[in-house]
């Protein structure tokens, strides 16, 4: 809604509401506008995301500020850094996983992160990390949950022969691809596409998917109750 002077006006705003919001026991916050969220993206190797995520951004169609890029692989800092984005390497091993995340975790309370998106980062977060960016954390997968949990999904999508791919956008939790559901989208396939076909098509599903879910983030669309959500089209 718009009010005059809205921004002067929002500590009145609030203080009017407070009452009605303890009367039945809401849990709520009155964000405006103008108040952009900070972002961090986490990349691998692939770069159909990100770029997506990048251009939507310079085309003002995402309305954030892209505060960092932290990446396992070095592979990506020509397509960021000459944006004016930071962009951090942080090499992950089974050895140096818990190091890895602590330095991850201090660079994004440093940059004031409020969304952190993992865009094709192809490390599993440990429940530590998870939890200390409750509901802030925002995947893509790249099935048709909950089909094809985990590893390799185009290739076991091929040798069970499905008729249909997808791509699937989600908070992330303690469970493995299994947090609230955001978005999701498919696509027709047949048996004459091979697993490099199914990725080919499944990397326009993938970065689509994953903008709309973040868009909708940003702008309070999305509300998780439970492990669902309720998305305000």
């Amino acid at each position: 809604f718009d009010c005059p002077n809205i921004a002067g006006r929002k500590e009145e705003i609030e203080a009017a509401f407070a009452p009605i919001a303890e009367e039945f026991s809401m849990t709520w916050q009155l964000r405006l506008h103008n108040e952009i969220r900070r972002i961090a993206i986490f990349v691998s190797k692939a770069e159909h995301c990100l770029l997506e995520l990048l251009w939507q951004w310079q085309a003002g169609e995402l309305i954030a500020d892209i505060a960092l890029v932290i990446s396992n692989h070095p592979d990506l800092r020509d397509v960021v850094e000459p944006l004016g984005i930071p962009y951090v390497h942080i090499p992950v091993t089974k050895e140096t996983k818990a190091d890895a995340e602590a330095e991850q975790i201090r660079l994004l309370h440093d940059y004031r992160i409020d969304t952190i998106v993992l865009a094709r980062y192809m490390q599993i977060l440990s429940p530590a990390f998870v939890a200390e960016f409750p509901g802030r954390i925002i995947n893509i997968h790249h099935s048709f949950l909950p089909a094809f949990i985990g590893a390799r999904p185009y290739e076991r999508a091929y040798e069970r022969g499905v008729k249909l791919i997808g791509a699937t956008s989600h908070y992330v939790t303690d469970d493995l691809d299994e947090g609230p559901i955001i978005e999701q989208d498919v696509a027709r396939v047949d048996h004459r596409h091979h697993p490099d076909d199914l990725k080919r098509i499944g990397r326009l599903i993938e970065k689509t998917v994953l903008a709309r879910a973040l868009r909708w983030h940003l702008e309070d669309r999305v509300i998780i109750h439970g492990n669902k959500t309720i998305v305000f089209y």
